[in-house]
């Protein structure tokens, strides 16, 4: 005999321990079906292992869509402080950081547990190792699951098994072969929040750099505008063997498209060509004595290389034409990456779920009475920073608590 529920969720994530918490909460017998063999990886691994769990500047400006007025429904009846509530409920200590970041005292299991607690607390059910084989609409609008671990029976459905980004803890494309099975549209998923690689050759003059970090600000596409694609951010670059990581790259790769470039300020404070020209009867130094005050000394040597300037020349006796062309590869460097790190090192996947084919207030299907899509599967991406899991209460919320309704 099938077991029979009220609401079965499909992913023990951020998300979905979420709904099910609520959904048991409002009175209704879940299950929460997840295919791992530990709990909440995710979770457990984010923020250096002491969990980025939201960011109290969290709104819909911070997010990615096709369809970008979507997520503020969600995020403005579940915010960061609602969020926040619940870590103080369960005396659970955190700290701000960096632009409104806040992070665990101690451990990311700390969050894990919380929501194990809260789904305990009401109730819920669990199967977990258990994977859904498949799933069948019944004649009664109910859904019919087969999974490994036996049949099971639910009015409503709750999707809530992620994207793509980082397969070795389990990520997996499930939400968007039941979006396929139920027709419902796609926007095509890509890594997001991941470090970009450069063609060998291009690379050559700057992987010995690996292991630079300095402030920049980065900017890509266009933001200007009803049609604006673009995004700016200021924060840490690091320099890798095959290309670019830190917070500003992870920030700027939710934006860049294939094939076009990003531009690096590597001095945001400073036009060093205005600085250089204007200085020109005064600065007796060489020009790499005076680029290496400014910028670390390997990354000096190697733009001055790829500029053609001698670090040996006197900057009074160089053209204005050159020291702009200097102040042009330090302020607004363009290069293109040929691609990214991929899902292997990608924080969260863009795209997903078309959000046109769910309501913003319940994230029901709209042609699928029933059928529910949350967090990460779903077309909302956040920046670096809290935003993501944020998005994962918010959505996980909205969608418990219209099925509690």
């Amino acid at each position: 005999m099938a077991k029979q529920f009220d609401v079965a969720v499909i992913g023990a994530g951020a998300a979905g321990m979420m709904c099910a918490a609520v959904a048991a909460q409002g009175g209704k017998r879940v299950v929460l079906i997840d295919h791992a063999a530990k709990l909440a990886e995710k979770i457990r691994i984010s923020g250096g292992g002491r969990c980025n769990f939201t960011n109290i500047n969290a709104g819909p400006q911070n997010f990615l869509s096709e369809n970008p007025h979507f997520c503020k429904s969600a995020l403005s009846r579940y915010t960061p402080q609602d969020f926040l509530a619940l870590v103080k409920k369960h005396r659970i200590g955190y700290h701000e950081k960096h632009k409104g970041q806040l992070f665990c005292d101690e451990s990311a299991e700390l969050i894990i547990q919380m929501l194990k607690d809260e789904c305990a607390a009401a109730e819920v059910h669990w199967r977990m190792p258990c994977k859904v084989e498949s799933i069948a609409r019944q004649d009664d609008g109910g859904f019919l699951l087969q999974t490994d671990g036996g049949t099971i029976e639910a009015a409503s459905v709750v999707v809530a098994a992620g994207g793509l980004s980082i397969p070795k803890i389990g990520a997996t494309d499930f939400a968007y072969r039941i979006a396929k099975q139920f027709d419902l549209r796609m926007v095509e998923p890509r890594p997001a929040l991941v470090p970009l690689t450069f063609d060998d050759a291009a690379w050559a003059p700057f992987a010995p750099l690996a292991g630079i970090a300095l402030e920049v600000e980065v900017a890509t596409g266009t933001m200007k505008g009803r049609n604006a694609t673009g995004g700016r951010f200021r924060e840490d670059l690091l320099f890798t063997h095959r290309g670019l990581s830190g917070p500003a790259i992870l920030q700027i790769s939710s934006f860049w498209q294939a094939g076009t470039p990003i531009v690096i300020n590597l001095l945001p404070d400073m036009d060093v060509a205005q600085t250089l020209i204007e200085g020109k009867s005064s600065m007796k130094k060489q020009l790499g004595n005076i680029v290496t005050q400014w910028l670390p000394a390997r990354l000096a040597e190697s733009l001055l290389a790829a500029t053609g300037l001698a670090a040996d020349a006197r900057v009074a006796d160089l053209p204005d034409a050159l020291l702009r062309k200097l102040g042009l590869a330090i302020n607004a460097w363009a290069i293109v990456p040929s691609g990214s790190e991929g899902y292997r090192k990608a924080e969260v996947t863009r795209g997903g779920i078309d959000t046109r084919e769910l309501s913003q207030q319940t994230m029901m299907a709209s042609k699928v009475p029933g059928l529910y899509f949350i967090g990460e599967a779903v077309d909302v991406t956040g920046w670096l920073g809290g935003y993501n899991f944020q998005w994962a209460w918010a959505s996980g919320v909205a969608a418990g608590q219209a099925l509690a309704a």
